[in-house]
């Protein structure tokens, strides 16, 4: 952006000098013209008014139009009359003595400024009759004369008109380069505004990306939480519970210490494992049927009630995160079952399809009503139910509960069969 800048101010500061040309150098020609006229004068002068008057006057007209009056370059009326004012006072001052073609040629120049379009060839070819006059000593006076007088305004003519030509065409192409330079400059400039708006913009979304990550990990640590500590806790004070009560019975009381102390070893591994993000153990050295039969014989020896494993389609590998969703699934299932249902026998289905995978967990317990499910986040049960659906929802799946009081319950969750390492 910065080099841009440079040519606008590199630009302008070429525009300066020539306009400082054009107000200075008609001074420099009457200058010199006068200069001369006094240390040479010319043998014939036509003119009716002292070329020192004429002078003062043409430095006046220049002085009115160009230096007073800056802004009238704009106003091609005004400058059309200042050009035919400026020929006419060189005219007489060229045929006063033709040392003021030092004064003339300036009409070159200020066509360029004063007219515009094809009026700027009939000024240069006005002028080239003026500075030719000068340059031949004045008015011919004889045939040869009028020959060299030819000769001379021919000259000017093409010489000043193919300046003029390469001046109009490098005048154009300035403009033009001038309008693309302040289009480029303008366009840098909104390209630096939208860049500084892309790095708030930048700023926000990284605070808004960590603040989701944030959010994101909290549950993730609270399902787990759920998933393996509170279950875990639930099921050795239940073991404890039990043990207490039989405590006049040796075997039963030592059977119920060992699984409080088997539950606490698992609950301890699978929280260390939910805090290094890392799949259930269960799934680490077992497909996912086989890790259900596991978790289902774990947990029917613990309550004691009898659950059967089923598998329907083809069975085959998943991607990780939709099996630990169907395992922690039937987990919080089982869960339930053993603290509420009081039932006498469970049965959990897995069925393989070819865009879903299904998990249903049917018992023939108490029932009760889902209209009237206890709030979420009460230790009662009600924040389970609440972590499965946000298990299977966080994976595309949906979770349906159906039951009724006497009449069991059945729940079951489906999710996309995305097939094992897909995204």
């Amino acid at each position: 952006m910065s080099s841009t800048a440079e040519q606008v101010d590199r630009l302008a500061a070429w525009e300066s000098r020539e306009v400082t040309l054009y107000r200075v150098l008609p001074y420099v020609g009457l200058a010199v013209g006068a200069l001369l006229t006094a240390a040479a004068p010319a043998p014939t002068g036509l003119s009716l008014v002292p070329d020192p008057f004429l002078a003062v006057a043409v430095a006046c007209w220049v002085a009115w139009f160009v230096n007073l009056h800056p802004d009238w370059v704009t106003r091609r009326g005004l400058m059309a009359v200042y050009y035919v004012g400026l020929l006419a006072f060189a005219t007489a001052l060229v045929l006063d003595s033709p040392w003021y073609g030092f004064f003339a040629w300036i009409g070159f120049l200020h066509s360029v400024m004063a007219l515009h379009g094809r009026w700027r060839f009939v000024g240069v070819a006005a002028t080239a009759v003026l500075l030719g006059t000068a340059q031949g000593g004045g008015l011919p006076s004889s045939p040869a004369h009028w020959l060299l007088w030819a000769v001379l305004v021919l000259f000017n003519v093409g010489v000043a008109g193919g300046v003029t030509w390469f001046g109009l065409v490098s005048d154009r192409q300035n403009t033009n380069r001038k309008r693309l330079v302040e289009e480029l400059a303008e366009t840098n400039r909104r390209l630096a505004e939208t860049m500084r708006e892309n790095e708030g913009l930048h700023a926000q979304l990284l605070t808004q990306a960590r603040e989701a990550g944030v959010t994101d990990e909290r549950q993730r640590m609270a399902r787990e939480i759920h998933d393996t500590l509170a279950q875990g806790l639930t099921g050795i004070i239940t073991q404890l519970e039990a043990a207490g009560q039989a405590r006049d019975r040796r075997a039963d009381w030592q059977r119920h210490v060992d699984r409080a102390i088997t539950l606490a070893r698992e609950s301890l591994s699978e929280a260390r494992r939910s805090v290094r993000a890392v799949r259930p153990e269960a799934l680490e050295s077992a497909r996912l049927p086989d890790a259900l039969a596991e978790l289902a014989g774990r947990w029917s020896t613990m309550n004691e009630v009898r659950a059967e494993v089923s598998v329907t389609g083809d069975a085959r590998p998943l991607h990780p995160e939709i099996e630990v969703t169907l395992l922690r699934a039937a987990q919080e299932a089982l869960a339930n079952v053993g603290r509420h249902a009081k039932a006498s026998r469970v049965g959990l289905t897995l069925s393989y399809m070819e865009d879903v995978v299904t998990l249903d967990v049917r018992d023939d317990g108490a029932g009760f009503d889902p209209g009237d499910l206890p709030a979420p986040r009460r230790p009662d049960g009600g924040y389970g139910l609440t972590v499965m659906r946000q298990r299977v929802t966080r994976v595309g799946g949906e979770l349906a509960v159906e039951s009724e009081p006497g009449g069991g319950t059945a729940v079951s969750a489906s999710v996309p069969a995305l097939p094992g390492g897909a995204a």
